[in-house]
C-alpha cells in the first residue's frame, strides 16, 4: 500500500504512533494549507485516536479542483472499458484489504465488524457492476424519418464532479458516487464526513494503488462550510453529489441552482415497516430488530416506524421488546457485540432528547430510553435500545428523522390504515410490508410512497444494482446505484449522420 498518505510512513510525533493522514491532491498526498489538522476519535472508546486528518480550507479545495478540471481534459478520452478496468482492479485489491479496512471502520465509526465487512463488500459491489458497465454505456440507435440519415445518442461525461459524503457508511456510499463517475468519464473532488475520514481515505489509496491517473480522483478532508461552500460554488465544478440531511440538501440545492450545477440529493428518511395480521412474527421481529437497530439507528432508511395491526399488536409488542432488551450493546470490535455506540456525543445528545420528546407526547416508552457510561461504556456514545408503544403517527418521534436506536410502534386497523400512516410523511425512501397475502403485497408495492418497498424484509437491505434514493423531502429524484448513478454521471448528446449528400431539413422535407 501507498506510504506517502501519511507524514511520515507510519508514525506521528515523536513519541505517539497515531497516523497523520494527508489530503490526496493531483495524485500526490499533500498536507493542507492551513498548517492545521484534526483528531479522528473512536466513538465506543474516546481516548483512541484512530487518525489525524488535515483541516483543509479553501486553497485546498482549488487546488484539488484544478487537477481534477487538468486530469478531465485525458480521462474523458480513456475508453471507457479502460477506465472501467482500474475499478475491477480495486475490486480485486478491496478483497484482499476488506478485513483491514473493516476494523479500521469499526473503529472510526462504531457499527458491528459485521455492518462493516457489509460496508467494505458493497463497495466491492459496487466496483465490479461499475466495471461491467464500462462496457456497456448503452445508448439508444433510432431510425431517422429521412432516409439515408442516421441517428443515435450517446453518454457523455460532466466534467468535475463534487461529492459530499455522510459517516454512516462511510466507504458504501463513497463508492456509490466515486466508481459510476469515474467509470463515465469525470473526475472527482471528494470530501469525506469528519467523524469517518480514514475509511473514504482507504477506497481512495485503493484507486490509487489500482493506477488511477493523477487528478482523477482528489480527497479533501476538513470541515462543513469551509470547504463545502467552495466546492459547491466553484465554476469548474459540474456536479454535486450529497448524502446528507434535508436541511443541508435544502442549502446545496439552491447553491448548486445558481450555476446550473448538476444535482443529486439523497437525504433523510422516516422510515415504515407494516406488519399486518397474516404475517410471519417471527420474520418480523428479526426484521424489525435488525431494521430498527442495525447501525444504532443511524441509517436514513432504518426501520424506525412498526406500524403492527390490532390482531397480532399485543403479541408483536410483547416479543420485539423482550428481544430488544436482549440486545447486547458495546465496542463493535467485539464479536459478540449487536449494537455499537452513536457515532458522537451530538448524535447522542439527539437521540435522548427524543426520549424526552416522545415521553411529553404521550408514548409509552416500554424498553430503553437512557445513556450507558459505566463500566465498559464510560468512554463511549453508547444508548440503549428504545423502544416507544401505543406511538400517535402525528407525534414527532413518529415524523422527525431521530437517527438513533429510537423505535416507535404504531398500531393500525389494516392495509389501507397503515398505508396512510406511512405516507402521511415528509419523507418517502423505504418502506416494507410484512404478509403472506400476494394480493395485499402488490396493494402496498404500487400505494406506499417511496423510493425503496420490501415484501418480508425491513426497510434496510438495499442491493447496489439497482436504483437507490426515495421521493418528497428525501430528495430532488435523482438515484445512486444502478443505472440510476450511470444516468446521473452521464448526459446525452443526440447524433445525427446524413449521408445522402444533400440538404434535408427534418420535419419539412417529408413526401406528401
Amino acid at each position: 500500500m501507498a506510504t506517502d498518505i501519511l507524514t511520515g510512513p507510519t508514525i506521528l510525533g515523536s513519541t505517539t504512533r497515531t497516523k497523520i493522514f494527508k489530503n490526496f491532491i493531483d495524485g500526490e498526498w499533500v498536507e493542507s494549507s492551513t498548517g492545521e489538522t484534526f483528531e479522528n476519535r473512536n466513538p465506543a472508546d474516546t481516548r483512541e485516536v484512530v487518525g489525524i486528518f488535515q483541516k483543509s480550507g479553501k486553497e485546498d479545495v482549488d487546488a484539488a479542483i484544478a487537477a481534477a478540471a487538468r486530469a478531465f481534459a485525458k480521462w474523458r478520452l480513456v475508453p471507457a472499458p479502460r477506465r472501467a478496468e482500474v475499478v475491477y482492479k480495486a475490486a480485486e485489491m478491496l478483497i484482499e484489504r476488506k478485513e483491514e479496512y473493516s476494523r479500521d471502520m469499526t473503529r472510526e465509526m462504531g457499527k458491528i465488524l459485521k455492518e462493516t465487512r457489509g460496508d467494505v463488500q458493497e463497495a466491492i459491489d459496487t466496483a465490479y457492476y461499475m466495471a461491467g458497465e464500462g462496457r456497456r454505456l448503452f445508448g439508444p440507435t433510432t431510425p431517422s424519418e429521412l432516409p439515408n440519415k442516421f441517428a443515435m445518442a450517446v453518454r457523455q461525461p460532466l466534467g468535475v464532479c463534487a461529492m459530499i459524503t455522510p459517516w454512516n457508511f462511510p466507504m458504501a456510499i463513497p463508492s456509490w458516487k466515486l466508481l459510476p463517475a469515474i467509470v463515465c468519464g469525470n473526475t472527482c473532488v471528494i470530501k469525506p464526513a469528519q467523524d469517518t475520514p480514514l475509511s473514504t481515505f482507504n477506497l481512495v489509496r485503493t484507486l490509487a494503488d489500482a493506477g488511477i491517473p493523477r487528478g482523477v480522483i482528489n480527497i479533501v478532508s476538513g470541515f462543513g462550510s469551509r470547504i463545502g461552500a467552495p466546492l459547491l460554488e466553484h465554476p469548474e465544478v459540474r456536479a454535486v453529489s450529497l448524502t446528507g440531511s434535508t436541511e443541508v440538501g435544502r442549502i446545496v440545492g439552491t447553491t448548486a441552482a445558481k450555476s446550473f450545477k448538476h444535482c443529486s440529493l439523497e437525504l433523510g428518511g422516516k422510515n415504515p415497516m407494516i406488519v399486518l395480521d397474516d404475517a410471519n412474527l417471527d420474520l418480523a421481529i428479526e426484521g424489525g430488530l435488525w431494521g430498527g437497530f442495525g447501525t444504532t439507528g443511524q441509517r436514513c432508511t432504518a426501520t424506525s416506524r412498526i406500524i403492527v395491526q390490532k390482531g397480532v399488536y399485543n403479541e408483536f409488542v410483547e416479543r420485539y421488546v423482550h428481544r430488544a432488551q436482549g440486545l447486547k450493546v458495546g465496542n463493535g470490535l467485539d464479536e459478540n457485540v449487536d449494537m455499537g455506540p452513536a457515532i458522537n456525543e451530538a448524535q447522542l445528545k439527539t437521540d435522548l432528547s427524543y426520549v424526552d420528546i416522545g415521553k411529553d407526547e404521550g408514548a409509552k416508552l416500554v424498553c430503553g430510553g437512557h445513556r450507558l457510561n459505566k463500566g465498559e461504556y464510560q468512554n463511549g456514545w453508547f444508548m440503549e435500545p428504545t423502544v416507544f408503544v401505543d406511538v400517535d403517527p402525528k407525534m414527532r418521534i413518529a415524523q422527525e428523522e431521530i437517527f438513533g436506536p429510537v423505535v416507535s410502534i404504531i398500531p393500525c386497523d389494516d392495509l389501507e390504515d397503515a398505508i396512510a400512516i406511512a405516507n402521511n410523511i415528509e419523507y418517502g425512501l423505504s418502506s416494507s410490508l410484512y404478509t403472506k397475502d400476494v394480493n395485499k403485497a402488490f396493494a402496498a408495492m404500487r400505494d406506499l410512497s417511496a423510493g425503496i418497498t420490501y415484501i418480508n424484509a425491513p426497510t434496510i437491505g438495499a442491493e447496489v444494482h439497482l436504483p437507490f434514493g426515495g421521493v418528497k423531502a428525501t430528495g430532488n429524484g435523482h438515484r445512486e446505484g444502478g443505472i440510476g448513478a450511470i444516468d446521473f454521471y452521464s448526459e446525452w448528446k443526440s447524433i445525427y449522420v446524413d449521408y445522402s449528400d444533400r440538404l434535408q431539413r427534418a420535419q419539412i422535407d417529408r413526401p406528401e
